[in-house]
Parts: C-alpha cells; sequence; structure tokens
C-alpha cells in the first residue's frame, strides 16, 4: 500500500498520534531497535509498516523522503516533530521513559552509549553476508571459518560485559545497549552452532529472546516470505 504522507500544512498535523513508521518484519533491523525501545520504554505509539521489498520499496521510501530526509525507515512522527534514524528514536524514547533505559551514572551511561555506538556504526562490518533477512531461511547455510572468528569474538564481548555486570543484562538492567543488539543476537545465534562456550551469553541471548516485545517482532517475521539475497549463498 502506498505510503501517507503527512504535511505541516494539513489541519491535523499538530493532532496526530505517535506514529513509528516501521518496516517489513524480516528485513528491517533498524526499525526493530527502535520499535524495541518504544515498546520497553513503555511508550505508547501507532505502528505504520512499510514495506521495503523490491519493488515497492522505491515507491514507499519516496514517499517518505517526503518528509524525513534519509527516505529509510525507522521514522517517528511525534506532533510536528519528525525524528528519524534509529539511534535519535532510541535516545528519544529513553527520554519519553523518564531515562529508564540508560544507566543513571555518567560513566556507565556513555560506556553502555559505546556499546550502542559500535552497533549503530555497523559493528566492525562483523559477518555481513550473514543478514538479519538470513536469519529467517529454511535452508540457512554454514558459517565460514571467517565467520565463526568474528562472531566468536562478538561473543567474547558479550561474556566480558556480562561478566563485569554481574547480569543478567549487559548493563545490570535492561538498556539500549541489549536492544540495540536484538537483531545481531538473531542473526549469529541462528547459525552458530552452540553457545557452549560463552555460557553467560547463552543465558542473556535466552532472556532476550524470551523478552515479549522481541518475540512478538519475531513471530511475525517468521510468518512473512523470505527476502532472499544473493550474495549469502556465494
Amino acid at each position: 500500500n502506498a505510503v501517507a504522507v503527512p504535511s505541516r500544512a494539513h489541519s491535523t498535523w499538530h493532532d496526530m498520534k505517535r506514529i513509528l513508521y516501521s518496516g517489513t518484519k524480516n528485513a528491517s533491523s533498524w526499525a526493530f531497535r527502535a520499535w524495541l525501545a518504544l515498546r520497553e520504554g513503555g511508550v505508547s505509539f501507532e505502528e505504520v509498516v512499510v514495506d521495503i521489498r523490491v519493488p515497492q520499496r522505491y515507491e514507499n521510501l519516496a514517499a517518505i523522503g517526503k518528509f524525513s530526509p534519509p527516505g529509510a525507515v525507522p521514522v517517528l512522527v511525534d506532533a510536528d516533530v519528525v525524528i528519524y534514524d534509529s539511534l535519535a528514536i532510541m535516545e528519544y524514547a529513553n527520554e519519553l521513559s523518564g531515562g529508564k533505559l540508560l544507566p543513571g551514572a555518567v560513566r556507565p551511561r556513555a560506556h553502555c552509549r559505546s556499546m550502542l555506538a559500535w552497533q549503530h556504526s555497523g559493528l566492525s562490518n562483523i559477518c555481513p553476508r550473514l543478514s538479519f533477512e538470513s536469519s529467517f531461511y529454511a535452508n540457512r547455510r554454514a558459517m565460514t571459518l571467517e565467520e565463526r572468528a568474528a562472531a566468536g569474538r562478538v561473543f567474547g564481548v558479550w561474556e566480558k560485559e556480562l561478566t563485569e555486570s554481574g547480569g543478567p543484562f549487559l548493563m545490570g538492567q535492561l538498556s539500549l545497549a541489549d536492544l540495540a543488539f536484538v537483531p545481531t543476537i538473531q542473526r549469529l545465534s541462528c547459525h552458530v552452532e552452540s553457545l557452549a562456550e560463552w555460557p553467560r551469553t547463552r543465558s542473556w541471548v535466552e532472556r532476550m529472546r524470551g523478552l515479549e516485545s522481541v518475540s512478538e517482532w519475531l513471530s511475525a517475521a517468521c510468518r512473512l516470505p523470505e527476502v532472499m539475497h544473493d550474495e549469502y549463498y556465494e
């Protein structure tokens, strides 16, 4: 369906409810992160799912571009404010929640934001061919040796953070860092044979998957047609 474009000139612009323009659930990991932050922050919003599959992707994102400069999802429209980019939406969700999704102390908060920024900047390009979409494939391939080593590096980082915080989450309490890593949890853990080498990480992965919000999104994603990428099997 075509995306309805809000307009500042429209009489109802200031009366609009908070709307998150999300994306196809088995192909939009960035929208997943923003959606999780809003849900876990207890922020009320309506969701408009934008189909980002080809070929309708181009028309739909062009419509998004009429009110959001990046022309991408996610976008949060809150009255007369347009908040684009998942990181900005996550930070906004934290503020609307009263700060519950970031640590209260300055240094732990900075450390949490470091993990959040690492994920947002691309996670050092770790396992790029193991896309979020591929985690929903019925016929998933085995990881290469290089991918196993790279994934092990990430698991090791998580293990260290969980050991130092004492768990059950990366910063002790659930934070934006945990939520930002959920799509990475999905795409890596669906390909790795076992997390037994990283027991704290294994428990944390199970805990994150067990969150009602995470389960809801992933369940919806699993019901959708696969979004294929040729490079996955190369």
